[in-house]
């Protein structure tokens, strides 16, 4: 496939990212669970699952911002206050496993890939960190209020804001004058065409990662509980070190049972939404 020539690209990069991933946003928007999750058909077990992998993909995601905090590839981009998920995460793990989350969440194979693709991003090409906090940071910061309020009503949650710390950005006063400033950054970082170029193919890498993980997700949420489970199941497996009991997979963060997960099967279709508008939504509303 040609590519195009630097002088056909829009000048600025947040342009460029904007219509590079229009298709990709527009397979997202036609996809058949993203238009029930306005009805609020979610469950509490692929929420937990889709908030596990969440924690993966930040903790590597700021592991490799803080490795290139003075990098001038990346350096304009560097809101910690402001953007950085990882402690929010903690906090919402700690809700939904327990005490001892860090030992009973799941730790999916597409959730060790896009781990792994950050990883590689960061540590020798540190030039493309921006297409994946493009990706993230921004589309959360610009649906998060929508999706915890959603979250809230469909899965009976304090209107403290417990379980759903990851959707608020307490440092953020204006989320609109926030993601002009960020993009007025993004505009400013120095690049080759050639550079560039990556930048964008690699934004849309992100979007596949993301599509690829709740693809797989949903996959295992479809498998039997009863006959199969959590470590048994393809691509599900614990951290390492994991002691965890099977349990910590069905238990709500008080202590009630899951209903039956055949009981939920139409339902299952659905269960990762919240997390995939994060990815693909929210950035859609962003980027509009």
């Amino acid at each position: 496939m040609e590519r195009p020539q630097p002088d056909s690209m829009p000048q600025d990069l947040s342009e460029a990212l904007k219509e590079a991933t229009k298709e990709v946003h527009v397979q997202a928007e036609n996809a058949e669970f993203m238009k029930n999750f306005q009805k609020g058909q979610v469950t509490r077990k692929g929420f937990k699952l889709v908030m596990a992998s969440l924690y993966h993909i930040y903790v590597a995601l700021e592991e490799e911002i803080e490795r290139n905090k003075e990098n001038a590839v990346y350096a304009p981009l560097y809101f910690p206050e402001e953007l950085h998920r990882r402690a929010a995460l903690e906090r919402d793990m700690a809700f939904w496993y327990g005490p001892r989350w860090e030992d009973a969440i799941p730790y999916t194979q597409a959730t060790r890939r896009y781990v792994r693709r950050l990883h590689e991003v960061g540590r020798k090409e540190p030039e493309l960190l921006v297409a994946h906090a493009y990706t993230r940071y921004l589309g959360d910061l610009s649906g998060g209020q929508v999706l915890k309020k959603i979250a809230q009503k469909a899965l009976d949650l304090p209107s403290s804001g417990e379980g759903v710390d990851f959707f608020t950005f307490p440092n953020v006063a204006s989320a609109t004058k926030f993601k002009q400033l960020y993009r007025s950054r993004m505009n400013t970082l120095e690049m080759t065409p050639e550079v560039r170029q990556r930048v964008i193919e690699e934004a849309k890498a992100a979007f596949l990662l993301n599509i690829q993980l709740f693809d797989e997700l949903q996959e295992l949420l479809g498998q039997d509980a009863e006959d199969q489970s959590p470590s048994q199941a393809p691509g599900l497996r614990r951290r390492v070190g994991s002691g965890a009991r099977d349990a910590a997979l069905t238990e709500t963060p008080r202590g009630k049972p899951q209903p039956n997960l055949l009981s939920q099967a139409p339902l299952l279709r659905w269960v990762l939404t919240l997390s995939f508008v994060v990815a693909t939504v929210a950035v859609g509303l962003y980027v509009m």
